[in-house]
């Protein structure tokens, strides 16, 4: 079964105080919901478009799985208490 990923990548530097309080509360709810924190980091060669900041990868078993993880009350709860305090680039995708 093809594997799911959520990625994150931020388009300017986050509000730390912000940041601080969603990733209490985005780590644990991320691996509840069976992900496996794969990179997160700002060490980053962009390219095209891409823009150097921090930069979040998460691997789930499914792409189902990584949908549910996004979706889920836990993290909504930590998308609360990021309050608008980042702007980033979310996608989950399936791979292979």
């Amino acid at each position: 079964m093809p594997k799911g990923y959520f990625l994150s990548v931020h388009r300017s530097p986050a509000n730390q105080k912000k940041r601080e309080a969603y990733l209490k509360l985005a780590k644990p709810a991320m691996l509840k919901a069976g992900g496996r924190s794969l990179a997160s980091t700002n060490k980053v060669k962009a390219y095209e478009n891409g823009i150097v900041e921090q930069t979040v990868l998460v691997e789930f078993d499914s792409y189902e799985q990584a949908v549910a993880a996004y979706e889920s009350t836990d993290y909504q709860k930590a998308l609360e208490a990021l309050d608008g305090g980042s702007d980033r680039d979310v996608r989950i995708f399936e791979g292979l």
